[in-house]
């Protein structure tokens, strides 16, 4: 269900398109139904629905690519008259021989093998519920039972038409439920909006069940994130922490060295190998695999990068791979301030310092580019020294041209290799050069003005204002 509002989101974005560790909320609660290896995701949309409808359509395209695709669907639900309507937007698409499970597209934390837990419960015969005891239950509707400890379940109540005695009832109902498909649509089809929000509550198919003598199971859990919803930007923070904290805890147990847990933040895969080590403040996006003994300096931002064994990443370096990748070979040191740009691959032992920004570039075995300097669309050879300040002027104002340097180059400070151009093996480039046609190997090419010197010569005085 994902056709709220979320007017305390305060926000023109709709709310199940917040973010939570990268990915929109709706987007993790999709992602859950396919890790259960459904048959297909119904999503119900209202507010925002064009939105959210394109958001999960292009994620589910891009899952697609690694196998991981399965039928996705879109009901719309106009106006929103509660639950149990919106649920029965979804009849014409669920199959009458299976099992629906049914699921809130702000809830984004519900763990798979909970939700496996209910489904065996269902069995196919059974109304299964996700039920949790909470200290203060308010808001939440409560498992009426036959008795007050461990009877059947015969009813859930919402808080505004329970009871005193009911509202005192600690055991709440979650959102989540498992049901067979062939009997919730009848029960779809009986509801009614006889109460005080004057809505069709999906709460209310538990009586029906009763009634007709199908059993209702409640499955019990303690973990109160696997259940949390959000309904403001304070709760989706606290819900980004506990994520984050239980990752954290995952790679601790792995051997990864953190220096605070509290300050790390994965949003997308991230895998180690051992004796990893990660500074603090540091964010991982997409597709992250550090080799072993890998370090990560503070203040780092990584996305879709293989940094293999050894390699350091000192502090505040932004890698980004998107698509292309960045990949950084063992033992290579990368930072401070520096930044590795789409197609970025590094060979083993590569020195890329501060203030060096390298994009669609490739540099063999132990070259360098020690300072503020700029490598794009490059060929770098084995045990190059590309000097401060230098660049590759890779763009011509339509199209972008190669620049090739064979190895052991040596380019002094300050140049400018003016692409497409290709320095011969063993060659130098004097500082201050700026490079137009290819040279020679071996050679020593210098390209720029005569210096020349005015002696005694002095700067303009400063007129006295009146």
């Amino acid at each position: 269900m994902a056709a709220g509002k979320g007017t305390r989101m305060k926000s023109r974005l709709p709310k199940v398109l917040h973010r939570l560790a990268g990915r929109a909320l709706v987007q993790h609660v999709v992602d859950a139904a396919r890790a259960l290896q459904a048959r297909k995701a119904v999503v119900i949309t209202g507010h925002g629905a064009t939105e959210v409808e394109a958001a999960l359509a292009m994620n589910t395209g891009a899952a697609a690519e690694f196998g991981l695709n399965f039928a996705l669907d879109f009901v719309r639900q106009e106006p929103q008259l509660g639950t149990g309507h919106a649920v029965q937007q979804a009849v014409p698409a669920l199959a009458d021989d299976g099992i629906v499970v049914v699921l809130s597209g702000d809830v984004p934390l519900t763990r798979v093998e909970t939700l496996q837990a209910l489904v065996a419960a269902c069995g196919g015969t059974t109304l299964a519920l996700l039920t949790i005891d909470f200290a203060d239950p308010t808001g939440y509707g409560r498992i009426v039972r036959t008795d007050a400890a461990q009877g059947a379940v015969q009813a859930i109540v919402e808080h505004k038409d329970a009871s005193e005695v009911q509202r005192a009832i600690r055991e709440v109902y979650s959102g989540i439920m498992a049901v067979p498909a062939q009997q919730l649509k009848g029960w779809l089809a009986r509801l009614d909006n006889h109460n005080v929000q004057g809505e069709y509550y999906l709460t209310d198919v538990v009586k029906l069940a009763v009634s007709d003598g199908v059993p209702v199971v409640a499955h019990k859990i303690s973990d109160p994130v696997q259940v949390a919803g959000v309904n403001s930007p304070v709760q989706l923070a606290e819900l980004e922490r506990a994520y984050q904290r239980q990752g954290a805890l995952v790679l601790m147990e792995q051997g990864v060295r953190l220096a605070d847990p509290a300050r790390l933040d994965v949003r997308g895969a991230l895998s180690c190998a051992q004796d990893v080590s990660i500074d603090v403040n540091c964010i991982f996006e997409g597709r992250v695999e550090l080799g072993e003994g890998v370090q990560i300096g503070a203040n780092c931002v990584i996305a879709n990068a293989r940094i293999a064994a050894g390699a350091v990443i000192h502090p505040f370096t932004h890698i980004d791979g998107e698509k292309a990748g960045v990949t950084v070979g063992e033992g290579a040191l990368v930072g401070p301030f520096a930044r590795l740009r789409p197609g970025a691959v590094l060979g083993a032992q590569v020195h890329i310092g501060n203030f060096v920004e390298v994009k669609n570039s490739t540099l063999a075995a132990g070259a360098k580019a020690n300072h503020l300097a700029y490598l794009g669309d490059a060929t770098v050879g084995e045990r190059v020294n590309f000097g401060a300040g230098s660049i590759t002027a890779n763009y011509d104002g339509s199209n972008k041209h190669r620049t090739v340097i064979e190895a052991d180059v040596h380019v002094g400070s300050n140049c400018v290799l003016v692409a497409p151009v290709t320095l011969g093996a063993g060659g130098t480039v004097g500082g201050g050069s700026t490079i137009t046609k290819s040279t020679e190997p071996g050679a020593l090419s210098v390209a720029r003005g005569k210096q020349s010197s005015l002696a005694n010569w002095s700067r303009p005085a400063k007129i006295p204002k009146a």
